[in-house]
């Protein structure tokens, strides 16, 4: 069952097009990602769906009401966390709830109970009295997470909920961004730029470039679609011209002196690869990622390094004079 539904989203701003022509449905109980560089039209999107901006064409039905004719129906269904986070440092964790409790029409009777389930999800019952400016970085988003679950919604919106976060603090995070989707059976909508995070949440992803979504699919058949390994060398003299002719070879691009190819079977054809790409300073090679699925469509780098984004992927590095 589809609990939201796009048709031609578009918004422009002036002569510039930053949602153009969006359609796509998500499912209820669905953890959707929303992908692609900066000014692709990710949080712009999500702000049409939150009711924050009206669409200049188009519709997006949310929970079977429409954004821009029925916006405070709209709100009633939907919890929003944002980039940067807007809890009060002088308040306490308890009273930051309180006041997103009061402020969304909590129910007088319920709110105090809605407020320790909330801080029970995501394991700060234990520092509810703390004021907020002593809380860490991943406390932080952890509340945000509690208080966007406040007044129970059916559908969430993370615009980047792990950004700024270390390695442990977003592996936490993820945590309770699933156990919140499993136990409340949420919909859940996230940007991000870390494809691994995409990757271990989204049941579903598309990736938006320019406005449009490019390709839409669940992370397993996207890595799929890459066809083969993933190769990555920096040179300044590879034989182009002598790589394209091997039929194991899927995909080359070739600039800023980085030789990325997608092949069959990495191992069985790396030497004759390595013969050919000139003077190598750095060879990686691994199976396919999410992260190398944007790269094929956006041609872009992504914020994560590819020792944090593949992290988890059996990788090997190759540097001249070693082996």
């Amino acid at each position: 069952m589809a609990l939201i539904e796009i048709k031609h989203l578009t918004k422009k701003f002036g002569d510039f097009t930053a949602v153009n022509d969006v359609s796509l449905e998500i499912r209820e109980g669905e953890i959707f990602g929303l992908l692609g560089p900066n000014g692709a039209g990710k949080t712009t999107t999500l702000s049409i769906l939150g009711t924050l901006l009206p669409p200049t064409s188009g519709t997006a039905i949310i929970d079977g009401h429409d954004v821009a004719m029925h916006p405070t129906r709209v709100r009633r269904s939907i919890g929003f966390v944002f980039q940067d986070p807007s809890s009060d440092d002088l308040l306490t964790g308890r009273e930051n709830l309180y006041l997103h409790a009061v402020m969304y029409g909590v129910p007088w009777k319920e709110i105090q109970s809605r407020i320790d389930e909330s801080l029970r999800l995501v394991d700060l019952t234990d520092r509810q009295h703390v004021r907020m400016r002593k809380y860490s970085g991943g406390m932080r988003r952890r509340l945000e997470l509690a208080r966007g679950f406040l007044h129970k919604p059916k559908i969430m919106f993370l615009d980047e909920p792990t950004l700024g976060l270390d390695p442990q603090g977003r592996e936490n995070l993820w945590h309770y961004i699933k156990k919140l989707s499993k136990e409340n059976h949420i919909t859940i909508i996230l940007t991000t730029h870390y494809m691994e995070e995409a990757d271990v949440l989204c049941d579903r992803v598309g990736i938006i470039d320019q406005g449009k979504i490019i390709t839409l699919d669940t992370p397993a058949n996207l890595k799929q679609s890459m066809g083969g390994d993933v190769v990555t060398i920096e040179t300044k003299n590879a034989q182009i011209s002598a790589l394209e002719q091997k039929p194991y070879l899927q995909h080359l691009t070739y600039t800023n002196d980085l030789l990325r190819l997608t092949v069959d079977d990495v191992s069985a054809h790396l030497q004759e690869i390595l013969s050919l790409a000139g003077t190598a300073t750095h060879i990686e090679f691994h199976a396919p990622t999410l992260h190398d699925v944007y790269m094929r469509l956006t041609g872009k780098r992504l914020r994560d390094a590819a020792g944090d984004a593949e992290g988890g992927w059996m990788t090997r590095m190759i540097h001249s004079g070693t082996r």
